[in-house]
């Protein structure tokens, strides 16, 4: 997944620069946009633009620094606040754990992980409605000139956001949970409480699990709302429109009055986040949930008919903007396919039994005999009236890590040094051997230079020449000063 994600990127430059050149906007800068009509109607006051040398709104950089780092400590608030509903869904799944557990039924535990995943669910994605709106207002509130630059500033604020809101919870699974617990005797706690341990069949599981139900519940909700509202708001819409037109309405009304029925579209914004989000989910955390690829095609399938249903049905046209690319998205997809190579070889490593079953099968027996029970440790005597209380950890009988838990954590970490610069090696081959310019586009833009360049020359030529015929030589009849 790390060789696709790389590889999908780099072919994605190629289709960039295909498309930024069937549209002209090869050469295009942000230095030429125009200042946003927001921002020129706010700025305080009028200065001189150094590429243009034409007056424009001008807002102090220093105030827009200040409000920029303003701005950043309410992210990260905010941020504190997503970690705050992290810990409160561990400790309530903790208090279900601990109920259900005096029922004696092991299905049990299995639905209070499963139910307590489907509340961060649903708190995941209200805090996301919450704080995309407070972006949006910090973002106006910044006073960025252009476009581009507004819109680069808020897709960071509600990446980062959404980053830790979705991702937060899986990670906690992957790398930390069932790390603190600690042994009989001496067991971890957070607020008076025992730190949670993994099930039985280890932390993987249930990340393969709480991926399931965040990736595709979050899939299932939002093809849902993409299909109903739409449709709800243009119901509105045309309901507003016959109350403020009442009986003027024509019989037949002409295209451009269906057209202005329809409801305005409002950018690409959330399907870039969408396909964004989708692309950490699929490779991040594949080593845990192999089967998230085939859920994103799937939904991707759906997706497609029912965006351009929307598109093509319920809005009206867009106004379309030049772009050189995709901005700051692309820096961010990049950023995921290279945090995925660690995540996985951390994954691998601590995650899961690969590396404990293969430093075993080395150092004790190649068919894997005896290996449960060797991940047991015994408990220290008299903790309870059961002579042989077994639990899962490299310790000896006095709580200490053995032998084998210290040459484990050295290959553990021998395999995430080794993997991700092997990894890493193949990743900038494929970014070298991949040009990200076709070749044929490439030839395509030398000619266009070359005729461009033969044009101008061909035309200072017969300036050249028609100023030279301007130039009227004297007539025979006229006498020269010196005659």
């Amino acid at each position: 997944m790390s060789f696709w994600a790389v590889t999908f990127l780099e072919y994605w430059k190629r289709k960039m620069a295909t498309l930024a050149h069937h549209w002209d906007c090869m050469d295009f800068h942000e230095e030429e946009e125009r200042p946003r009509p927001e921002f020129a109607a706010m700025a305080p006051t009028m200065e001189q633009n150094p590429v243009t040398g034409v007056k424009e709104p001008y807002f102090p950089e220093k105030t827009r620094l200040s409000r920029m780092f303003t701005g950043s400590m309410v992210i990260i608030m905010m941020l504190c606040v997503v970690m705050i509903f992290l810990v409160t869904v561990v400790m309530c799944r903790g208090i279900i754990s601990v109920m259900m557990f005096h029922t004696g039924s092991p299905v049990l535990r299995t639905i209070a992980n499963i139910s307590s995943s489907i509340v961060n669910l649903g708190l995941i994605l209200l805090m996301g409605r919450v704080y995309t709106a407070l972006a949006e207002q910090l973002t106006k509130w910044e006073m960025h000139r252009t476009q581009t630059q507004y819109d680069n500033a808020f897709i960071f604020k509600v990446f980062i956001f959404q980053f830790v809101n979705f991702y937060s919870s899986p990670f906690y699974v992957a790398f930390f949970k069932g790390r603190f617990v600690g042994y009989p005797t001496n067991y971890g706690t957070l607020f008076g409480m025992r730190n949670e341990d993994c099930g039985p069949g280890g932390c993987l599981i249930e990340l393969a699990e709480q991926l399931f139900i965040i990736m595709v519940g979050k899939q299932l909700i939002n093809n849902v709302q993409e299909f109903i509202i739409p449709k709800v708001k243009a119901w509105r819409q045309k309901r507003t429109l016959a109350k403020v037109l009442g009986g003027k309405a024509s019989h037949e009304p002409r295209r451009w009055e269906e057209d202005y029925q329809l409801v305005e579209c409002e950018g690409l914004f959330e399907e870039y986040l969408e396909m964004v989000l989708q692309f950490g989910f699929i490779t991040i955390f594949v080593a845990a949930f192999p089967l998230a690829p085939l859920f994103a095609l799937l939904n991707n399938w759906v997706e497609v008919r029912l965006d351009a249903h929307k598109f093509v049905c319920e809005y009206r046209r867009p106004v379309a903007e030049r772009a050189q690319n995709i901005g700051v998205w692309f820096n961010i997809l990049e950023a995921l396919s290279h945090l995925s190579v660690i995540a996985n070889a951390f994954l691998i490593a601590f995650t899961s039994d690969f590396l404990p079953r293969l430093l075993y099968q080395y150092k004790f027996d190649n068919e894997l005999n005896g290996y449960v029970n060797f991940t047991l440790a015994y408990a220290p005597i008299n903790y309870t009236e059961y002579p042989m209380c077994r639990y899962k950890a490299y310790r000896d009988n006095n709580g200490s890590y053995t032998l084998f838990y210290w040459e484990l954590l050295a290959v553990r970490l021998g395999f995430i040094i080794a993997f991700e610069h092997v990894v890493f090696f193949v990743l900038r081959a494929i970014d070298w051997l991949v040009p990200d310019v076709p070749e044929s586009l490439e030839l395509k833009i030398k000619r266009e230079r070359y005729l461009a360049k033969q044009a101008l020359a061909e035309n200072q030529e017969a300036l050249l020449v028609s100023r030279g015929q301007g130039a009227a030589p004297a007539t025979p009849g006229t006498s020269s000063p010196g005659q």
